[in-house]
């Protein structure tokens, strides 16, 4: 089965890839579910062809497209062709005669926004040009087997980790009438999850809809979050063909260690030997999340009660390794390790000379450094460091560019 990852901007698309996806998903501006994703435009085209390598990358065209969205879509077809797609992600069939015309060899991909959840349906979609369908969320793994079973020369591909929805695969006018911002064309704010006060239908005065509250949080209406870490053969004998995270907002260390635990998992399932697999599953709660569930895969009752805990969040992402400079200038004084190694750091949040860190790396659970240097742009010693910053990092650790630094919130 493919493992296929969020990209949201440059950088994730690189972890994604670097963390063990065979396949990354990117939004283009103005045509994307998420609005708010960085997305790519200007001439982000080439660094993405030396990113991408033999690995696939799919592009999200699944806004729901008015006339006006069409005309900007043909305006932009020459600008879109200078990216390396091998599909197209699309929820409106309008627009699939122009992307025939001018991308005759580039893979359709159904959108899951478009709601597919019968055979009949999946066989039309087929017939219409899509070699994958991305069904509605609300099926059942027995639904999927069945489309597979019915529907020949088509691939099926379905979200496995992140964050859900608690409309019908995502057809949501909540934020559009509080916010006038629409979920239907990549801008929604959310609303589902704010913190409410009162909720009452006016035909039922008295009797209220529960408000579930907790240390700084209400919850009403939020949805928990999918992981299926634990449930890939059933995936695979359902006759899955892709499994997706998602995420393309979330941060550069959700897609690394989401995607490296699913990678381990999916090595394992694939009769490789995955040395700590348990670990690298485990590792998937040391990333932000909702309370977790499977879903529909197995029955509605669970994903249908929506969660009463806010995000569960045990560590602090900090930054990552750049690259390794040649320790010929390392900071030197009685305490310092014997031997030593600079690197470059892009810092995320700040980082503290007496912190305890982690660093993380595709085939590393995590090396521990309470024993390193914080370094200014000139080379000299400093406390602290904070985003934006120019900094180096001395360590006796060997590191890569790459790997990912993080502490635990104590």
């Amino acid at each position: 089965m493919e493992l296929l990852s969020p990209a949201g901007s440059i950088e994730k698309l690189f972890y994604a890839y670097e963390y063990g996806a065979d396949a990354a998903y990117i939004g283009l501006k103005n045509f994307s579910l998420r609005a708010k994703a960085d997305n790519f435009n200007d001439d982000e085209y080439n660094e993405i062809r030396k990113i991408k390598k033999n690995k696939k990358l799919y592009a999200a065209l699944n806004i729901y497209f008015h006339d006006s969205d069409i005309k900007l879509l043909e305006q932009e077809i020459e600008y879109i062709s200078l990216y390396p797609i091998d599909a197209f992600i699309v929820s409106d069939p309008g627009i699939l005669p122009l992307l025939q015309k001018h991308f005759p060899k580039t893979d359709l991909h159904l959108s899951t926004q478009a709601n597919c959840v019968n055979s009949n349906s999946a066989k039309l979609y087929r017939d219409m040009g899509f070699s994958r369908i991305i069904p509605g969320r609300e099926l059942s793994l027995k639904e999927i087997e069945a489309i597979k079973n019915n529907v020949d020369n088509l691939e099926i591909e379905v979200f496995i980790h992140g964050a859900m929805c608690l409309t019908y695969s995502g057809r949501c006018f909540l934020s559009k009438y509080l916010t006038d911002r629409s979920a239907n064309k990549g801008d929604c704010a959310h609303s589902c999850r704010w913190q409410y006060k009162v909720l009452e239908e006016s035909e039922r005065k008295g009797e209220f809809f529960p408000v579930i509250e907790g240390e700084n949080f209400t919850s009403i209406l939020s949805s928990k979050d999918l992981c299926m870490i634990d449930h890939l053969q059933d995936l695979k004998n359902a006759g899955v063909d892709s499994l997706k995270i998602e995420g393309r907002m979330k941060s550069v260390y959700y897609t690394a260690v989401v995607t490296r635990a699913y990678r381990k998992a999916l090595d394992s399932l694939e009769g490789k030997t995955v040395e700590n697999l348990e670990k690298y599953k485990n590792e998937l709660f040391k990333v932000s999340h909702r309370e977790l569930s499977t879903g529909f895969f197995y029955g509605k009752d669970d994903i249908e009660t929506p969660t009463f805990k806010p995000y569960d969040r045990e560590y602090s992402f900090l930054g990552t390794v750049i690259e390794s400079l040649t320790p010929d200038n390392c900071f030197n004084e009685s305490n310092s390790p014997k031997e030593t190694f600079i690197y470059t750091l892009d810092v995320k949040n700040q980082i503290r000379d007496s912190d305890t860190i982690e660093y993380i790396g595709p085939d590393i659970m995590y090396l521990e450094d309470s024993n390193f240097i914080l370094l200014d742009e000139n080379m000299r010693r400093v406390e602290k460091s904070d985003h934006g910053k120019i900094t180096y990092l001395q360590t006796d650790k060997v590191l890569h560019s790459g790997y990912i630094i993080r502490k635990e919130i104590v």
